[in-house]
């Protein structure tokens, strides 16, 4: 990761740059604010740490500045400072610095307050990557519209009502939520394998071309598998492929790939199977007309205990109002006018 320096102390700026490319930081050092602010327009630095008083261009100045960019990324500022004082402190924020080290500094200090701040930025770029990753997966069928949007607010709901049922306590908490919001939009990642004439198929599909459909979630699998034997810590990258692997089971274990029956299929997969279905129900495709809730509604009650975990169908009704905000607030525009010819129904892709 690159860090920028904006030092004017000579003895100062070589000590830290001693520490940090230490720790494996790629350096980049300015001796005035103005020459960091040229150096953070030209490179990609994601953390900045800035003596207060500089030539040409002040730590807060070039904070500020940094603030003001729109550019898509955060950018983490640490002030290097002197100066001691509530005041200080309250003027640093405002101009939008994320924390502060006092000089002379410690360097086991800084080492700290540098993993924190490389904490805060990879979480950031993990969350884009994800949803950049999983909106590429969508792209190849044009008619997907907001789904990841909407599924992943979907998943959220279901979490958050899913709390207060006695079979799920200890199982879901805030880690719990966030990792399924986060998660959860990787859950067609597999259709990247799926040949265009199936997955784009504007028709009923063939038994064959079932089967084929069917392997998005092998596929899906498979390649989260191997992400986490990669980095067996990511616990996102674990809850992306149990998403993955069974949000196409069925709760009476007449689902697909691997037959799972019950609380056999991870949390995770019954909370993503009904997400799932109820968008695909609701909104139009080229193939068929949106279905309403009160329809919907019906077919997911009509599942419980067969295709749905019943503790997840008694989670969708009590957060129904909020089902209803989300598909109202993330809506599709209309896409064409469906086909004569209809397609694979949505609960069985």
């Amino acid at each position: 990761m690159q860090v920028l320096i904006a030092e004017d102390d000579r003895s100062s700026s070589i000590v830290l740059q001693g520490v940090l490319g230490a720790l494996g930081y790629d350096v980049l050092a300015a001796t005035d604010g103005q020459t960091a602010w040229e150096l953070l327009r030209d490179n990609d630095c994601r953390i900045v740490i800035s003596d207060w008083q500089m030539p040409r261009m002040d730590g807060l100045e070039l904070c500020r500045r940094v603030r003001a960019r729109d550019v898509g990324c955060y950018v983490y500022f640490i002030l290097l400072t002197s100066r001691s004082g509530s005041h200080n402190l309250v003027e640093g924020l405002q101009a939008g610095a994320d924390d502060f080290v006092t000089k002379p500094f410690d360097a086991e200090e800084l080492r700290v307050r540098m993993k924190s701040a490389e904490r805060v930025v990879s979480l950031e770029s993990r969350d884009l990557i994800i949803f950049t990753l999983a909106k590429l997966a969508e792209s190849r069928d044009p008619e997907t519209g907001a789904h990841l949007e909407r599924v992943r607010e979907y998943v959220r709901i279901l979490c958050k009502r899913l709390q207060d049922d006695k079979a799920c306590r200890g199982k879901i908490d805030q880690d719990f939520i966030q990792l399924m919001y986060l998660s959860s939009p990787l859950h067609d990642i597999g259709k990247v394998g799926i040949p265009d004439n199936v997955l784009l198929k504007p028709g009923r599909l063939t038994d064959e071309e079932m089967d084929c459909m069917r392997e998005h979630t092998v596929i899906g699998g498979t390649t989260l598998d191997a992400a986490l034997a990669s980095h067996p810590s990511a616990s996102f990258l674990r809850v992306a492929s149990e998403i993955a692997w069974t949000h196409h089971e069925r709760y009476d274990g007449r689902g697909y790939p691997n037959g799972l029956a019950g609380k056999d299929i991870p949390l995770s997969g019954r909370i993503m199977a009904l997400a799932d279905v109820y968008d695909a129900l609701t909104t139009k495709r080229v193939y068929k007309d949106a279905m309403s809730h009160e329809t919907a509604r019906e077919i997911l009650l009509e599942g419980r205990g067969t295709q749905f975990d019943p503790a997840v169908v008694d989670a969708f009704l009590a957060g129904e109002s909020d089902f209803l905000r989300i598909k109202k607030m993330l809506q599709d525009s209309e896409p064409l006018a469906p086909q004569a010819t209809p397609a694979l129904a949505p609960t069985a892709s």
